[in-house]
């Protein structure tokens, strides 16, 4: 698969072969929704609660005198059946578990395979450099336009890529990631994705694509480095 390849001023200067082999080769639609379910379910802090007639503000005073109105008995103004009242059965702060697990390779499979619907799709924009003087958010709304973006886009920037991050905050629809940290979940809440080319290079080259028995005979990334003795660093 040949990917265009552009610049930030949206010109096309050339084109990135991609392995879909390493994609998976086909999209695996229960897998990918598998991976989303479990990602979105372990978002969730499962600490919801509601507020009872004694814990909602307002006012302790009775709202009219107990006899001789024709109407029903109240108290004050907290109970259930008025608006802005307390909850009949509220619910306690009582944590519940609504944590998912997959296995590593499953997980490394679906993520990508995400990115291989989103390269079919043609909603991945690969560009050779994204860098700023300083931070700037007319720079990153004219590379945006540059490249044809108009709905919600994944933005997946370097670990020090500060200008480009602090360029995208304050423009709606834009999310912000470190490239290395690609998921089902954060591709598929976005229609389109922005990254570099040596960014994209380094992800397929790294851990990620590891989804076979070479995970841990042969492993990349952060285990290699501690298997070695050698840090994060001296390790890229």
């Amino acid at each position: 698969m040949d990917v265009p390849v552009y610049n930030m001023k949206g010109d096309s200067v050339g084109s990135m072969s991609i392995d879909e082999a390493i994609l998976g080769g086909s999209l695996n639609p229960q897998l990918i929704k598998q991976a989303y379910v479990c990602y979105h379910a372990n978002q969730r802090q499962g600490s919801a609660r509601t507020k009872g007639r004694g814990e909602v503000n307002g006012s302790t005073r009775k709202i009219y005198k107990q006899k001789g109105t024709g109407r029903a008995r109240h108290g004050n103004k907290k109970a259930p059946q008025f608006r802005k009242g307390g909850h009949a059965h509220e619910k306690r702060r009582t944590r519940v578990d609504y944590h998912m697990s997959m296995p590593k390779k499953m997980r490394r499979k679906a993520n990508l395979n995400a990115l291989l619907a989103k390269l079919i799709d043609n909603e991945v924009k690969i560009v050779d450099s994204i860098k700023f003087d300083g931070p700037s958010t007319k720079g990153m709304a004219s590379l945006l336009s540059a490249l044809g973006i108009n709905r919600t886009v994944l933005l997946a920037l370097p670990e020090g890529a500060i200008d480009a991050r602090l360029s995208a905050r304050n423009i709606d629809d834009v999310s912000t990631c470190r490239s290395d940290q690609l998921t089902a979940w954060n591709l598929l809440n976005n229609r389109f994705v922005i990254i570099e080319k040596a960014e994209l290079e380094a992800f397929l080259a790294g851990p990620h694509t590891q989804t076979g028995k070479d995970a841990k005979i042969e492993p990349r990334g952060r285990q290699a480095a501690a298997a070695s003795g050698k840090t994060d660093g001296e390790a890229a």
